[in-house]
């Protein structure tokens, strides 16, 4: 169980706004997006995701990735090719969420970097000079 202390809060002005019966989302009026909307957000989603799931096999609430991947409801080879992502190498995780940098892979290849060495993780997912292969 997290502490209090532990919880970051992010506000968002945002209003909501029915439209053909809907509610809508609307951002705020001096909200300009960034133009460089480079990274994909499936990458960024799956790794949030990832990190959700490894948080809560280390807190001993599931003990395999099949109760894991029950309980979620998604495959269990699914699961278990995105857990990886978790463990990818911090300079790689720093650079696809922080610096919003394009993934040089597709998340699938993405999944598999997680058991090669960390220089060459980067290398691969980022782009960063000649990836060697071993």
């Amino acid at each position: 169980m997290t502490k209090p202390d532990d919880t970051i809060r992010v506000l968002i002005p945002l209003q909501v706004r029915k439209k053909n019966g809907r509610p809508k989302i609307l951002p705020p009026a001096d909200y300009r997006p960034s133009e460089d909307q480079s990274q994909d957000p499936h990458i960024l989603r799956a790794i949030g995701r990832a990190w959700g799931w490894r948080r809560r096999m280390e807190a001993d609430e599931f003990a395999t990735i099949q109760e894991l991947a029950a309980a979620v409801g998604l495959a269990e080879r699914h699961v278990s090719r995105q857990l990886r992502l978790a463990y990818l190498a911090p300079e790689v995780l720093k650079r696809l969420t922080c610096g919003r940098e394009a993934s040089a892979v597709s998340l699938y290849d993405l999944c598999f970097l997680a058991g090669e060495a960390w220089a060459l993780r980067v290398a691969r997912a980022v782009g960063d000079g000649a990836a060697k292969s071993t």
